[in-house]
């Protein structure tokens, strides 16, 4: 009983061992000097043999015999070595890759974004976060908005950039970073309608094209309608909104898409944008964010990468 009661007494003994001392033990083991260990640590020589000495007491055995080119292991510093030694590399291993991370030599960044954002506000941030940090991995999950803000609320991705508008929980925070319009287009077949202001009631006669409805624009534009009184059932319910602008020059039907989308189509005039009595209001592009706690490093320089030119551009220099 006397022994067992010892043997458990050792045993406490070796958890309440301070871990520096196995630090000192492995550099010492795999340097084979104590001066060199020393070196290594940036600690002076009798630091690590103190350190070397309360180990062997601690233990109740000679860890280490002195040679005269260094030290040598004892059969029981061999035994010690051979589990402190893959511990020792791992930590220190972790700590030059925590190092690395904190430098932007490695990690990566997850983002969900559509189409819309990705192409109308996220890419040149990403340009310009490669440039400055070659090495760090960008993720991309390119999705609508709903599904965005799940990925989010799942952790899977750091932030995200959607359009509004958009349901989501309460952990959810969000900034707004560049306002959008949502705007009607038509191709040649449908000129008599180039110039007139329109009642919104009218597209009910036409065919119409339109992104699916678990997409942020087409939520938008079938709310606003609703207000107007207006019900669309479009004949083409598509996924990607450069896509609506190919089916509108073709004159498949009157076409609903950010404006941003229709631009060149209209400059080179392919297609014309619909004028309205009441134009539909401004909505956003935002960015969303989650738990503070779960967003990378890289995460957060690319996010106050965007915030410091969304602070530039609400406050610009001189401006009251």
């Amino acid at each position: 009983m006397v022994l067992i009661i010892s043997s458990f007494d050792k045993g406490k003994l070796w958890m309440n061992v301070n871990f520096e001392y196995y630090k000192v033990f492995y550099h010492v083991c795999a340097h084979g000097s104590l001066t060199a260990a020393a070196q290594e640590l940036c600690i002076s020589q009798p630091a690590v043999s103190q350190a070397v000495r309360q180990l062997e007491k601690e233990a109740g055995t000679k860890l280490f015999l002195r040679t005269s080119k260094g030290v040598q292991l004892t059969r029981e510093g061999e035994l010690l070595y051979h589990y402190v030694k893959p511990g020792a590399e791992e930590l220190l291993e972790g700590g030059k890759m925590l190092e690395r991370m904190l430098n932007m030599d490695v990690g990566e960044v997850r983002i969900g974004a559509s189409d819309m954002t990705l192409q109308f506000y996220l890419l040149p941030y990403l340009e310009q976060f490669h440039r400055e940090y070659p090495k760090i991995k960008v993720n991309v999950t390119n999705a609508p908005t709903p599904e965005t803000i799940k990925s989010l609320e799942e952790g899977r991705i750091d932030f995200g950039v959607v359009t509004s508008p958009f349901t989501s929980r309460g952990t959810v925070r969000q900034f707004q970073v560049k306002a959008i319009r949502n705007v009607f287009i038509a191709g040649s077949s449908f000129r008599e309608l180039e110039g007139r202001k329109l009642e919104y009631k009218e597209l009910e006669a036409f065919p119409c094209i339109a992104l699916e409805k678990n997409t942020s624009t087409r939520t938008f534009m079938d709310a606003f309608l609703a207000q107007q009184g207006t019900l669309l059932k479009p004949e083409f319910e598509l996924a990607i909104s450069d896509m609506i602008v190919q089916f509108a020059r073709r004159n498949m039907g009157i076409g609903c898409v950010m404006e941003g989308f229709a631009e060149d189509a209209i400059m080179r005039g392919e297609v014309f944008r619909l004028k309205f009595k009441q134009e539909m209001p401004l909505r956003h592009m935002c960015v969303v964010t989650g738990e503070s706690s779960l967003i990378s490093m890289p995460g957060r320089r690319l996010l106050d990468m965007m915030a410091c030119d969304q602070a530039a551009a609400e406050h610009p220099a001189g401006g009251r």
